[in-house]
């Protein structure tokens, strides 16, 4: 009897496929835009011109002026691939200029960077480590414990059961109770 080809080939797991995706093409960046010496609008790298949607506007701490490009300019376009993250979606090309910090606030990352350094920042940090987080990480991940093998409840129960087992086992003969 002949061999048939076997047409259930196994998928590598998503959450472990580590090897390097295809690149889509880059889309132009706010540095190929020309900036109009008087600011009031820039000029796209097919050479249309976008104008200003808004002079003083505010990204997580930093000024920025931004353009945007007509409608009638950017469906046509034959660059409108490398110009759009999603060219069926989106109707015309939207770029910002960022001038840098604004005087007087703080980034979202900065005012959390203050209160993680802060005394009740630095206990709250610590009494993350006490907590269940690591248990679910090195089962997850060293254990590699994605998803359960067997079916109905009391045997996901007794999975789960063996698992932690095996995680407090470790955790006795790290710390010098096997010897």
């Amino acid at each position: 009897m002949p061999s048939r080809p076997n047409t259930n080939k196994a998928k590598p797991d998503p959450l472990w496929d580590k090897s390097p995706k295809a690149k889509k093409a880059a889309c132009f960046t706010p540095a190929d835009f020309q900036l109009a010496e008087d600011r009031s609008h820039c000029i796209c790298p097919a050479g249309k011109r976008l104008y200003s949607n808004g002079k003083d506007c505010t990204f997580n701490g930093y000024a920025a002026m931004k353009f945007r490009g007509a409608e009638r300019d950017c469906m046509p376009c034959p660059l409108r691939q490398q110009c759009l993250r999603k060219p069926d979606t989106t109707k015309a090309r939207q770029v910002a200029f960022f001038q840098g910090k604004r005087a007087g606030q703080q980034s979202h990352t900065d005012r959390m960077k203050a209160k993680i350094d802060s005394a009740a920042g630095k206990h709250m940090i610590a009494a993350r480590f006490a907590t269940v987080e690591p248990v679910f990480g090195n089962l997850r991940h060293n254990k590699r414990l994605t998803r359960f093998t067997l079916r109905g409840r009391a045997k996901v129960d007794g999975q789960w059961k063996l698992y932690c087992m095996m995680h407090n086992i470790e955790k006795l003969a790290h710390h010098g109770y096997g010897e």
